[in-house]
């Protein structure tokens, strides 16, 4: 339960506090960018069995591996990407989190 808790915590109260921290006259639009990161889990539909609460996500789906953390790490750069960026490293780091209360 507390790992549940954890995990959709940092999914969806960090990037909330990030919003309201750092845009804080957007906080609603960046908010919604960043949440859109969570859309990486469809890669979850090509494992078998779709959901396993025992399975880390990290370095196990095609959205999820150290190749595309590295893009999610560049698309912090450039100001036009950084809220992508930001929602995709946040959801990377969620899952780590999840991992390492295995």
């Amino acid at each position: 339960m507390l790992q549940t808790i954890a995990h959709y915590g940092c999914h969806f109260l960090l990037p909330l506090a990030v919003a309201l921290v750092f845009y804080k006259s957007n906080w609603k639009y960046a908010y919604f960018i960043m949440i859109l990161g969570m859309l990486i889990d469809l890669d979850h539909l090509l494992a078998t069995p779709i959901f396993d609460p025992n399975r880390c996500s990290i370095n196990f789906h095609p959205l999820h591996t150290y190749y595309a953390m590295g893009v999610y790490v560049l698309l912090l750069i450039p100001k036009t990407t950084r809220l992508i960026g930001l929602g995709l490293v946040i959801h990377i780091f969620s899952d780590v989190v999840d991992c390492s209360l295995m």
